[in-house]
Parts: structure tokens; C-alpha cells; sequence
């Protein structure tokens, strides 16, 4: 017989019951996440702006979990809801196990965001759609299920959040490092089903709580109504956090590595905030974000966008990640003081899911096609300011008049001097004691924000300036721009050149003048290693058959022979037209204007080519500065020497600041019983600078093919050391951790 539960219950059992049923479906939810992305990964590149995407998508459909879990709670009876969520989950069995679906291509010619997103839905759209509904639906089972706490059920939601920071820590530091993406395929598929067990226990507690809907009733009688001010103040205060996490996330594992261990730092930190503005501890923790705010701003300012070169990497890293955590603890604190009656519990998360959802898409559908450039994070920077209180109850006529005089003071001195460069120090003071004069205003969030964005605003106009940008243009894959630079040639003559950039890396660089136009420079140059390369090979056989993964600039076209067959292979339409483009770069038109390039990622294309076709291939594929992990992997490696010739040679571009990749081409070496060298070259004492340092690494599983390489003395060829402990990159396992430099 059924027992009456007493709205005053104080008895554990329900409260650890629904804790830990979130606390599960927070951690399936943010192992998938990166789980997926680095499944997705080699099918695009290992571009940034595949977390990006795939964030958008779990927007989406946690914003579709949300809404449903607003109909279904708001518009049902309480045992109708379950019998309806019940039949969903079962529904999503046919998900499992989750996997990529077989024989899947990524377009070439197009954007691929959108056939991206379409693969999410296919794969794990019905199983992530209901890990989404988990944390409003019960939260609001919870608040009618009688216990004692039923009344303020949002410290469930630090669970929530607790649980998805364990799985985001536990990724990159035990699960991806000790499990290959199979078996977390099938555990993930064991979690899920535990999952469905546990949700099923709590609906079965709710379904016996025969006064659950009549207490709620009685509860909520007295709860104020929203208004749509109050419901615009929750979207903003959402949106906003969202988009800086995907600006942040871009910004950090563009110049590094696209690895879920770097997507995973923006966004532990965004869920440590809503763990920490929904705790006991909020009232003490709110208002000290609030005061340390600006303080951090000053030196973030200063450093990270005024005079970024003054800092090593780590620590403006270190100030971007800790600028954005004050950024969202006072916007998820406001988001949580004025939370809602358990009535509108529903309506609060869902609001939060839209506009997490709306970030996402700004970021992600709407920034890549408005802007050149990713002005979206220092714009969201100026819009977090805004949002700290007293936003809309001060007067804001009093707050313009100091913005609106340092900006026509910009605009004339720009207008008024044609050397502006040569002011570059004095302009650099004047902005950095404007940064300090933005903390008299930190209790005018209008005027705080306005002299931030002028401070901004005219710290990137200054580096716009002073880098000649000839051209700039924004592709699913990032940012690239053609600037004009001045150098001391041979002479110590100032001579013009132009140089391409992807993010803040130079990927290729040409001079001007006909004497150099086809000389290859940068990390191709003649006295480097690819110059010594072709300098032994090409007189032993002119007929080589060659390809080029990475067309950059199109520099390595420049030693092309007649009698040899080059093509060139790159996955960014965008690179291809500007190489094509004779008055930003004539390297492909004088060189080689008909060797053919092949769009697409080069291991899809090079798995179209016949075997033991090329006697030399050149992988130099960059994102920014990282290397696409899934050009690194064995089986990569193995696809390459299929493709060589027996004696072929496989030449590897392995500069970096941050990641030591010749560990793991070392081990590759090790274990496919190949034979390797490699040079990590620095250029002489008295070389122009636009020969600069470079490491590459040759390998052949002929060892003969490079006993001339290294006889040569051309440069200090070496073999590759050896190194022990490390594990083989495969498809199924990468671990940035281990080759951190």
C-alpha cells in the first residue's frame, strides 16, 4: 500500500538519489563532448573551429532539452510526464553504442560547420538530447517529491555542475591519456545505460509521491510573476559568459594544439562558476568577483592587447583565462542572485540554455562571416562590463562624456599626423594610464566598459597600423591576413616584402624584388634543411615525383624542376586563393602554375592515390602553429609510406613553440623500424631575417636513402633520439601532455 509522504521529510535517500542521478548525467555529458570532437577532428583538419561547432550543437540541444523539459513539466500531470520521458529514453537505444556514422565525407568547397553539425545529430542527437533534460526535469521532479529541501532545489545544480567538472578534468589527465576512443565509446554506452536505470528509480519516487502535485500547488500560489525585463537581464547575463568561453577557447588552442586537454581549460572554468555562484558560499564569493574585476582588467588590458610581446605565452595565458573567469563569476553571480521561484525553475534554465545556445551561434554562424578578425572575444570582454549592477539604475548621460572626449582626441591625432609609427611608445604610455584611469569608474559599469572598448579599439588599430595588413580574410579554419614588412636585405638596404600569417604565426614569406621573387625563404630556405634536401636529391634525379601536404604561400613550389611532378595538397580554400593571387604571392605562378591542388584534408586525398607513387612527400600542414594530431598519428604514418616509393623519402615540418613532435616521430620511427634524422637548424649569425629557425625531421624505410643527406655537411643532420616512455600516437590514442616542451 502506497504511504503519504510528508512535504516536511527529512530522510536522504531521495536527496542523494536525484544528486547522484545528476551528478551521472553531468559526467556522461562532458566526456562526450570531447570524447566526439577528437573523433571529428581528422576528418577536418584538427582545426580549433571543430570544438567550436560541436559546442554550438550541444547548445542546441541542450537548449531542446531544456524547452522540452518546460513543456513536459509545466503542460503534464506528473505520471504522464514519466510515461512520456520513459518512452524518449527508450527511443535513444538506438543510438548505442555510439560511433561515428560509416562512409561519412566532409565537403571541400563549402563551409563544413553545418554537415558537422548534421553528423552530431546523427550520432549521439537522441542520447545527448535526453542526458540534456536530466538536470531542469529533475531538479523539478525533485521540488515535488515532498523532502524538506523540495522548496530550493538549485543546489542540485551544483552537483550538476560538479559532475561535469570531474568528467572534464578526468579527461585529458586519466581517461584520454589510459583509453583509447573505442573503449570510451563502449563506456560511455555502459554510463548511459546506468543513466536510464537511475532516472527510472527517481520517477518511480516521484510516482509515489501521491501529494506531490497538490503540495506544489499549494507552494507556489504565492510566486511573483516574471516580467520580460527580467527574462532579457537572464539572457544577457548568459549569453555573454557563453560567447567568451568559445572567443577564449579559440584564442588558446589556435597558437598550440586543437586537443580536447586545451578545450577543456575555458570550459572547467565556466562550470566551476556556476558551481561556485549557486553554493552556500556565493553571498561571500559575489562581491569580492565584483571588487577584483577591475583590478585584473588593468593588467589584462595592458599586456594582453596593448603590448602582448612584453609577456612570455604562459603568463598572458594566465591573465586571458583568469580576466575571463572574473568575467563570467560576476555575470553567473548576478545570473544566480536573481534566480526565480521553484515555479518558474523551468523558465530560468530554459532562458539560460537559449542563450548559451545564442552565444554559441554567434561565435560560431554569425562572427566567421561579419568579421575578418576575431573581434567577437574583445567585444564580449566590453559586454561582461556592461553587465556588472547598476547597469540600468544610473544615469548614463553622465557616463558618456569622458568616452566620447577620448575618442575625438583619437580620431585627431590619427587625422592629424602621417607617423603615427613613430609616436608608437608614447601612444603605448598613454593607453596603458588609460587602462589605470578605468578603475575610478568601476562603480559606472557604462563608463567602465566604453573606456575599455576605446582602449581596445584603438590597441587594435595601432597593431593594424604598424602591420601593413595588405589583406585579411576569416575561413572556417581561421584567420589569415598578407602583411607588408620591411627588412635589411644583404646590403643592409631597407627592402619590402610580404609575409602571410594564420592567427598570430607567419606560414610563408616572399620578397619583392626579381633577383629573390622565386627564392624560397622562411622555413624553406635554401641554406635550411628542405634547401639542403633538394640541393643532394635533385642531383641525383631530376624526375621525382613530390607532394606537399600545406600549401602556405606556396614557397616550396620554387623548387620545382621541369622534368618533375609536383601537386600540392590543402584543406582551406582560402589558402589556395591567395598563393593564386600574384600581388600577394607569385611563388605558384612562376613556379609551378600547373601543378594541381587537391581540396580536402590530405589524409581523405591521399587515400585516393595509387600506392608507391611519390618519391618524396612533404608534410607541412599547420593550424596556426600546431600540427593536426591526426597527421601524427601511426596510422598516418603507415598511410604516407604506402604512398612512397620503397626508397621515397617522407619529410616532416615539425616547428613549434610549445609541443615536442619529434617525440613522437621518434617513436614512430622506433616501433615501423624506420630510418630517421633530424635537424633542428639555426640560421648564421649574419643571414637576413627572413631565414629563420626551423626543425624538420626525413624519414625513408630505406636507411641508404639518407646516408647522402647526412653525408652532405650540408647542415647538422642527426639522428632522431630515442625516447622510452613514450606510448604510440595512434587514431584510437594522443597525448598532448607527454610532449609538452
Amino acid at each position: 500500500m502506497n504511504t503519504v509522504q510528508s512535504p516536511e521529510d527529512k530522510s536522504y535517500a531521495r536527496m542523494i538519489l536525484f544528486a547522484g542521478t545528476l551528478f551521472i548525467s553531468a559526467t556522461l555529458m562532458f566526456v562526450v563532448q570531447p570524447m566526439f570532437g577528437k573523433l571529428l577532428l581528422p576528418l577536418l583538419g584538427g582545426t580549433p573551429a571543430v570544438w567550436n561547432t560541436c559546442m554550438v550543437f550541444y547548445q542546441m540541444v541542450l537548449f531542446l532539452g531544456y524547452l522540452y523539459a518546460h513543456f513536459l513539466s509545466g503542460r503534464l500531470e506528473t505520471r504522464r510526464q514519466i510515461q512520456i520521458h520513459l518512452a524518449i529514453i527508450v527511443l535513444s537505444l538506438i543510438a548505442l553504442p555510439v560511433a561515428l556514422p560509416e562512409g561519412i565525407t566532409p565537403p571541400t568547397e563549402s563551409n563544413p560547420t553545418f554537415w558537422l553539425v548534421a553528423v552530431l545529430f546523427i550520432a549521439i542527437g537522441l542520447p545527448f538530447f535526453v542526458v540534456s533534460t536530466t538536470a531542469p526535469l529533475l531538479q523539478k521532479w525533485f521540488s515535488r517529491v515532498g523532502h524538506h529541501t523540495s522548496d530550493d532545489p538549485y543546489y542540485l545544480y551544483a552537483a550538476s555542475n560538479a559532475g561535469s567538472l570531474l568528467a572534464l578534468l578526468s579527461y585529458p589527465f586519466i581517461i584520454e591519456p589510459n583509453i583509447g576512443l573505442a573503449q570510451q565509446q563502449f563506456i560511455w554506452s555502459l554510463g548511459y545505460a546506468l543513466l536510464i536505470l537511475l532516472i527510472a528509480f527517481c520517477a518511480w519516487a516521484l510516482w509515489r509521491s501521491q501529494t506531490a502535485d497538490a503540495s506544489f500547488e499549494s507552494a507556489t500560489d504565492d510566486a511573483p510573476t516574471l516580467n520580460y525585463q527580467t527574462r532579457l537581464y537572464w539572457l544577457a547575463l548568459a549569453f555573454v559568459p557563453s560567447s567568451l568561453l568559445l572567443g577564449l577557447t579559440n584564442f588558446i588552442s589556435t597558437d598550440i594544439a586543437s586537443v580536447p586537454l586545451l578545450w577543456i581549460i575555458p570550459l572547467t572554468l565556466y562550470l566551476l562558476s556556476f558551481v561556485l555562484v549557486f553554493s552556500n558560499w556565493a553571498p561571500r564569493i559575489h562581491p569580492f568577483m565584483l571588487a577584483a574585476q577591475p583590478v585584473i582588467l588593468l593588467p589584462f588590458i595592458a599586456f594582453s592587447f596593448i603590448n602582448p610581446a612584453v609577456l612570455p605565452y604562459w603568463l598572458n595565458l594566465l591573465l586571458h583565462l583568469l580576466a575571463f573567469f572574473m568575467a563570467i563569476m560576476v555575470c553567473h553571480g548576478e545570473l544566480a542572485k536573481n534566480r526565480p521561484h521553484t515555479r518558474h525553475l523551468t523558465d530560468f534554465y530554459l532562458i539560460m540554455s537559449f542563450a548559451g545556445m545564442l552565444g554559441g551561434m554567434f561565435n560560431t554562424f554569425v562572427a566567421p562571416f561579419v568579421f575578418d578578425g576575431v573581434y567577437e572575444y574583445p567585444i564580449m570582454i566590453v559586454a561582461a562590463l556592461m553587465l556588472r549592477p547598476g547597469f540600468f539604475g544610473q544615469h548614463w548621460r553622465g557616463q558618456l562624456w569622458l568616452p566620447a572626449l577620448i575618442l575625438i582626441a583619437g580620431f585627431v591625432v590619427y587625422f592629424s599626423t602621417d607617423q603615427l609609427p613613430a609616436y608608437l611608445d608614447s601612444i603605448g604610455v598613454v593607453l596603458i594610464l588609460l587602462a589605470g584611469v578605468t578603475y575610478a569608474f568601476r562603480q559606472q559599469p557604462l563608463s567602465l566598459a566604453l573606456l575599455t572598448g576605446l582602449i581596445l579599439f584603438f590597441s587594435h588599430g595601432l597593431h593594424s597600423l604598424l602591420s601593413n595588413t595588405l589583406y585579411q580574410e576569416r575561413s572556417f579554419f581561421g584567420v589569415f591576413s598578407v602583411r607588408e614588412a620591411v627588412m635589411l636585405d644583404e646590403q643592409q638596404r631597407p627592402e619590402k616584402y610580404h609575409e602571410l600569417f594564420h592567427g598570430t604565426t607567419k606560414h610563408g614569406a616572399q620578397r619583392l624584388k626579381p633577383p629573390y621573387v622565386t627564392t624560397p625563404y622562411t622555413y624553406y630556405s635554401k641554406p635550411g634543411p628542405m634547401g639542403q634536401l633538394f640541393k643532394v636529391y635533385d642531383s641525383q634525379d631530376a624526375h621525382w615525383s613530390i607532394a606537399s601536404v600545406g600549401l602556405g604561400a606556396g614557397a616550396l613550389a620554387c623548387y620545382a624542376k621541369p622534368t618533375q611532378n609536383w601537386r600540392f595538397y590543402e584543406i582551406d580554400p582560402l589558402v589556395i586563393k591567395i598563393a593564386k593571387t600574384p600581388k600577394y604571392f607569385s611563388y605558384l605562378s612562376q613556379c609551378a602554375p600547373s601543378a594541381p591542388i587537391i581540396v580536402g584534408d590530405a589524409r581523405l586525398s591521399l587515400q585516393h592515390e595509387p600506392d608507391q607513387q611519390f618519391d618524396l612527400l612533404i608534410l607541412d600542414a599547420f593550424s596556426s602553429d600546431s600540427v593536426p594530431t591526426h597527421l601524427l598519428t601511426q596510422e598516418a604514418m603507415d598511410l604516407y609510406f604506402a604512398k612512397l616509393k620503397a626508397d621515397g623519402i617522407l619529410a616532416f615540418h615539425i616547428t613549434n613553440r610549445h609541443l615536442a613532435l619529434k617525440k613522437v616521430l621518434a617513436d614512430h620511427a622506433q616501433k615501423l623500424k624506420l630510418a630517421a634524422l633530424i635537424q633542428e637548424f639555426k640560421p648564421p649569425a649574419d643571414a637576413i631575417s627572413l631565414i629563420v629557425a626551423t626543425d624538420w625531421v626525413v624519414m625513408s624505410k630505406d636507411a641508404r636513402r639518407l646516408e647522402a643527406l647526412q653525408q652532405s655537411r650540408l647542415g647538422k643532420w642527426q639522428k632522431l633520439p630515442l625516447y622510452f616512455d613514450m606510448k604510440s600516437w595512434t587514431d584510437d590514442f594522443t597525448n598532448i601532455v607527454e610532449i609538452w616542451k
